[in-house]
């Protein structure tokens, strides 16, 4: 097993996306900082540019927020307190452009400057009609990432429309998980019913919303943010290896089942031949890849959620759950039950 020091996250978030939590407590009349010091999160650390913050400690972050002020609805408050600033130089960037549909396009495109989810990524789906933007979101779900879901759609409506002389509002919303205790609260906010237990985190926009346009838009403003996002996006993709790419595909490709070399090599538009070669030449091989991410992910869920065995084999591609318990202890030497016993007892 490799140092701990090494340890591979779930994913991370810009420590602005704390800013609106902390505005819902304020809202409720509750002091935010006693719960942000306790997480790490001073005024220095909040202060610090491009800071990062765990999602698995965002998720615990957030349950504490709700156990505090007994609202399990909160992430719909922070998504309507969100502001452009909160997601950094993109967010700036996404409030200076023409229409709605190019700020949608800028929230989606530059997600990795202000987020990043090992398993999956947020995308954009336009058609004839409208468009369709999507979130992809750790599950299974349960009290300590419901919300993340709800933060994100709310804070999607809440940017698009402060960019709009007429807010747009979304023809229909989807959400994965079934319908909780304060699904009500869904409608008040959308303004349209949400369908859950859905395929898809998602949200639509028609035509006519997507083409509304932004009285603040600076020509020359929008375009010099757009390229520093190009130049930023760009500077943190080129020094990636041919095997982080692979391992960066595989995340969200392994949930059921175990993708194999030539689906993986159509996505990087390589022939499957080519990709083996090049993986040779790195030192690594297909198989080796595949074997350390399954590694990799099961410490990080094992580590950092609540999640049972029985799942976090599923998500990563195993035929059973115990065929994964047997992986596990072939790589760290532990069964997952002593290994998370063991790191609870460490941390």
């Amino acid at each position: 097993m490799r140092p701990s020091q090494q340890k591979v996250r779930l994913g991370d978030l810009s420590v602005g996306f704390v800013h609106s939590l902390a505005s819902a407590l304020q809202e409720r009349h509750i002091d935010p900082q006693p719960l942000l010091i306790a997480y790490g999160l001073d005024q220095a650390r909040l202060a610090e540019p491009q800071a990062r913050l765990s999602i698995p400690r965002y998720m615990r972050l957030g349950h504490a927020a709700m156990q505090l002020t007994g609202e399990p609805g909160l992430g719909l408050d922070m998504g309507r307190l969100r502001k452009a600033g909160h997601l950094g130089l993109v967010g700036v960037t996404a409030a200076q452009a023409p229409t709605v549909r190019e700020a949608a396009r800028t929230l989606i495109r530059f997600e990795p400057l202000y987020a990043s989810n090992y398993r999956g990524t947020s995308s954009l789906h336009e058609d004839a009609g409208g468009a369709w933007l999507r979130f992809y979101s750790i599950s299974p779900y349960n009290g300590y990432n419901r919300f993340v879901v709800d933060t994100v759609l709310a804070s999607w409506v809440t940017q698009l429309a402060a960019i709009a002389a007429r807010p747009p509002s979304p023809s229909a919303v989807h959400i994965e998980f079934d319908r909780p205790p304060y699904g009500s609260r869904y409608e008040s906010f959308f303004g349209v019913p949400v369908a859950f237990g859905a395929e898809h985190n998602q949200l639509r926009l028609d035509q006519a919303s997507l083409a509304l346009r932004n009285p603040e838009h600076c020509p020359g403003t929008w375009r010099q943010l757009r390229e520093l996002c190009e130049a930023e996006l760009d500077r943190r993709t080129r020094t990636r290896s041919l095997r982080e790419r692979v391992a960066q595909l595989l995340g969200p490709m392994l949930k059921g089942q175990e993708p194999d070399l030539n689906e993986v090599a159509a996505r990087l538009q390589l022939p499957p031949w080519t990709l083996r070669r090049k993986l040779e030449e790195e030192g690594t091989t297909y198989r080796a890849i595949i074997n350390d991410t399954r590694r990799d992910l099961a410490m990080a869920y094992i580590r950092e959620t609540e999640s049972a065995f029985g799942e976090i084999a599923w998500l990563l591609g195993f035929s059973s759950a115990e065929a994964f318990q047997r992986a596990f202890k072939r790589w760290c030497g532990q069964t997952p039950g002593e290994y998370r016993r063991a790191q609870r007892r460490a941390g």
